[in-house]
């Protein structure tokens, strides 16, 4: 048996939010119906044994109150003993089964091991499950953040699903292992659709796509010829193609040049983490991933950040504009413009910076300044 807990922290949202824009956010039921009293004796709630009346993926779903005082830290105690008993495998499933039914999440990234071969890493799986084929990634100059490059704004599109994260390895030999990198025509064709569909949408006007067509002459190759016929479909839409490795010193020379990039897996997450690198590290980059029927929202450089954990040093910049995104999506767009202009005024007029962007402010100074905006602003 399973518990999922859905906590009441979602009140302090909808109090900021309009009934018809609180139904929007959460798609919200009532969690409580009045119940009316008889004197006769009757079955109550505490007879019937067997479970909740929501059950969403074999997970019983109840409401967990927090409460004030010490309430917030015993609940967390509660919530931390359950989770013990559930292994990733179900955990995954689980979020699945969850995306499934909200259409929509937002995630942190999940943290893969590197010395536990029968470890698979649960970010792709969650991916393959949910067929979320393109992963995007904004890379743009923040006023106030002073780094190498200015006015760097790039959009990087990774195909998802294939690639070498396929995870088809084997050892046939003693010493000798074989890893499989799966290239479609048909994966090809649609990351690379999405991408000029991106630019059309968003006013952009320039893809570039990134290959290693002259080693790889089959499978980049396909990639290649894809993107190529796809381009011709928009002609107004400026195309062309590099080299990866070109392209990791063009980025780092002359980043200005980019506009939207697409390019298959690994390749991907190579160049959105030096795109992050450029525009102020791993903690400002916000990023998606899409899929025909769902999308996740996280942030765009992939990092646990496990040396960080616990200290109140990291940079929320990426979840929070990630969340902002999200925002957007459900159609909530005056929220969304508010927080995104109280992220950018906490960093570049009140100079309230995190460790990584040369500032002293603790993730909950900065997370406050914003919260004071807010509130000074409605």
């Amino acid at each position: 048996m399973a518990l999922l807990f859905r906590g009441s922290t979602v009140l302090g949202l909808a109090k900021r939010l309009t009934p018809s824009a609180a139904c929007q956010c959460g798609r919200a039921r009532a969690a409580v119906r009045p119940r009316l009293f008889s004197s006769g004796a009757a079955a109550t709630a505490d007879d019937q044994q067997g479970g909740s009346q929501s059950m969403y993926g074999g997970r019983h779903t109840v409401t967990l109150i927090p409460g004030d005082g010490i309430g917030p830290e015993l609940a967390a105690c509660v919530k931390k003993v359950f989770s013990g008993l559930i292994s990733d495998k179900a955990a995954i499933q689980e979020a699945v089964t969850a995306i499934k039914r909200n259409g929509v999440g937002l995630k942190g990234v999940l943290r893969t091991k590197l010395d536990d071969v029968d470890h698979h890493s649960l970010n792709v799986q969650l991916r393959v499950e949910l067929d979320l084929f393109a992963n995007l990634v904004l890379c743009k100059s923040i006023p106030g953040v002073k780094t190498r490059h200015e006015n760097v704004d790039i959009v990087v599109i990774r195909e998802n699903t294939e690639g070498e994260y396929s995870g088809l390895e084997h050892e046939g030999v003693p010493g000798i292992v074989e890893s499989l990198k799966i290239i479609t025509r048909v994966k090809s064709q649609r990351v690379a659709k999405y991408a000029f569909d991106y630019a059309t949408k968003y006013g952009r006007k320039k893809v570039t796509a990134i290959h290693k067509a002259n080693i790889m002459k089959l499978s980049d190759g396909l990639f290649l010829r894809e993107c190529e016929k796809v381009s011709q479909l928009y002609p107004n839409i400026e195309f062309n193609s590099m080299i990866i490795d070109n392209c990791c010193m063009q980025l780092v020379s002359k980043p200005q040049q980019f506009d939207v990039m697409v390019m298959p897996n690994l390749y991907g997450n190579i160049v959105s983490n030096i795109g992050a690198g450029l525009v102020g590290g791993a903690g400002v980059c916000p990023g998606k991933n899409v899929g025909r029927e769902y999308v996740i929202f996280e942030q765009g450089a992939r990092h646990a950040g496990l040396d960080l954990a616990f200290q109140n040093v990291a940079n929320p910049t990426a979840m929070l504009l990630s969340a902002t995104a999200m925002l957007r999506h459900l159609g909530l767009l005056s929220y969304a413009e508010a927080i995104e202009t109280a992220i950018y005024d906490t960093i570049g007029k009140a100079k309230v910076r995190t460790r990584d962007l040369k500032g002293e402010a603790t993730t909950s100074d900065f997370v406050q300044a914003i919260t004071s905006r807010l509130s000074t602003d409605t």
